[in-house]
């Protein structure tokens, strides 16, 4: 499979950004992908992060003391 970026001409015809090994009357299935606002599509991925974060690591989340080690890292801050 062979993945190659065409520009529409008009509603039946594509100009393919570079050359395909396919000769002239060959078949090919094309599918289309329509273009998304990129940051439309990133905004809901930064909020989900975000939460998680804040849920790992917001207030209610317990303060780790020394003393609750019960075994060192000895390459820890090496």
């Amino acid at each position: 499979m062979v993945l190659v970026q065409a520009k529409v001409l008009d509603p039946t015809h594509l100009e393919l950004a570079r050359p395909i090994a396919v000769g002239r009357g060959g078949n090919v299935f094309v599918v289309v992908t329509e273009s998304t606002n990129a940051e439309a599509e990133r905004q809901p991925w930064l909020d989900g992060s975000s939460e998680s974060l804040r849920n790992a690591y917001g207030d209610s989340e317990p303060e780790y003391t020394p003393s609750l080690v019960r075994e060192t890292n000895p390459g820890y801050g090496a």
